[in-house]
């Protein structure tokens, strides 16, 4: 355990709604501490080009309601080898840092992790920013509240003309190893069927679903389909229900990046605030190669190797009992 004294910060992979409340909560965390706080702009690819900036307690006025991250963020190939970890690494202790929170999801943690192995005496912390929320050790992570509304309000007007020309759409949500945006989204809106990464649904079984749902007169039909499904994605799904049922009227709807946007919900702007004091609290503390999270409403810390830990990620199994038993 050693001393900080000067932290940095820095977002990663794609952005969520709720990374501007925490980056907020890092840097006054940090000041109030007595400690120097330096922002990484986009992410690893600032810490390989240099490009950092000290951070005062106006840096981050006004930037609670603001979705995205200001500190922008990238992906960074070259931080995967070791050269470009080197020449990382130089760079911070350049700028006298010591410790670094990195927000983001399971390559941002994956790259922290390595790097932390390599250069110990850098402590890090992980804050989980993803709208998948599919990393292990916390029970939401950043954005994913935020992106499941975005997907809710946006399903409940596709509802709306569904119902007025009696279409069954289909809904693509982002979601490529993890359906949970898809599955509560799903619920919230009362969808005929939710096509999951997690679990096998089988092209056969979904068209009887609809027809039954046809023949107990359902004016309309919503079937959620995650980017990650099985079955081809969602055009293909479409097509292989439009051969079987052709007296609906099908219609595509990829969501796309329109999820990431927006302004963090009370929920994601709270939570990134705890997060983001929690972050720096734990590298005071002389943690390091740990993940904030929240569990059972309580920040507690996770092993940033524990919450990459993908097998230990699970759906709800109570939600995914609701899908069909909600949706007769």
């Amino acid at each position: 355990m050693h001393k900080i004294s000067k932290i940095a910060v820095l977002t990663s992979g794609g952005d969520a709604p709720g990374m501007n409340p925490c980056i907020r909560a890092v840097v006054r965390t940090a000041l109030y501490n007595g400690l120097e706080v330096v922002g990484v702009r986009q992410g690893y690819k600032g810490l390989i080009d240099n490009d950092m900036y000290d951070m005062q307690s106006r840096s981050v006025s006004n930037i609670l309601n603001l979705g995205g991250t200001i500190l922008k963020t990238a992906r960074c190939l070259p931080f995967k080898e070791d050269e470009g970890m080197a020449l990382a690494y130089k760079n911070l202790k350049e700028h006298g840092v010591d410790a670094m929170v990195v927000i983001g999801g399971d390559g941002t943690f994956t790259g922290a992790l390595r790097f932390s192995r390599k250069y110990p005496d850098i402590a890090v912390i992980g804050v989980p920013g993803t709208i998948d929320n599919d990393l292990c050790g916390s029970t939401y992570t950043l954005g994913f509240d935020t992106a499941t509304n975005t997907v809710i309000e946006a399903i409940d007007k596709i509802r709306d003309t569904a119902d007025a020309h009696d279409r069954l759409f289909f809904i693509e949500v982002m979601g490529r190893d993890s359906g949970a945006i898809a599955l509560r989204a799903g619920i919230s809106c009362g969808a005929e069927a939710i096509l999951l990464p997690e679990k096998q649904t089988a092209l056969e079984d979904l068209i009887k679903n609809l027809k039954d749902g046809k023949s107990n007169k359902k004016s309309s039909s919503i079937v959620i389909v995650a980017e990650g499904d099985k079955n081809g994605g969602v055009y293909d799904v479409a097509k292989a229900v439009q051969k079987e049922i052709s007296d609906y009227d099908i219609k595509v709807t990829i969501l796309g990046h329109l999820q990431r946007g927006g302004s963090p919900s009370s929920f994601d702007r709270i939570l990134g605030s705890r997060l983001g004091f929690a972050a720096v609290n734990a590298l005071i503390a002389g943690e390091t190669q740990k993940m904030v999270g929240l569990q059972a409403n309580h920040i507690l810390l996770t092993s940033l190797e524990e919450a990459l830990n993908q097998h230990e990620f699970k759906l709800e199994a109570d939600l995914l009992q609701m899908v069909d038993v909600l949706s007769i």
